[in-house]
């Protein structure tokens, strides 16, 4: 899949999100990389980066307190990655889907174990 048509994907899946959620998202950026650098492995604590699909990397909004003039979170779907396990472009829309959300869901502060339990992941 061309990159063009798999930014469309993560930015339709962050267009599906409940209001509620897109006005409380602050300062968050989210970008497409094909594979997780090596030090974005490490901060994982994943070692293959087949595994990695998406990663967010900031402070969750709980966890601000006098949170200002600070570079904006980020979070980072691997295109090459998701690609990797899917087999067809449908998987890959739903890949793309469950991954925003999961990256999203860390940015409200709510971690693996907690979207387990939830069904989520």
């Amino acid at each position: 899949m061309d990159t063009r048509r798999f930014e469309s994907l993560v930015l339709q899946a962050i267009q599906e999100l409940p209001p509620a959620f897109l006005e409380r998202m602050d300062n968050l950026d989210i970008v497409v990389e094909d594979w997780a650098s090596p030090n974005q492995l490490i901060g994982s604590g994943i070692e293959e980066k087949e595994s990695l699909l998406g990663l967010y990397e900031g402070i969750p909004l709980p966890d601000r307190y006098d949170y200002n003039l600070v570079l904006p979170d980020k979070i980072t779907l691997f295109k090459k990655a998701i690609e990797s396990i899917c087999d067809t472009d449908d998987e890959i829309v739903t890949e793309v889907r469950a991954t925003v959300v999961h990256e999203i869901a860390h940015h409200f502060g709510i971690d693996d174990h907690a979207l387990h339990e939830m069904g989520i992941y």
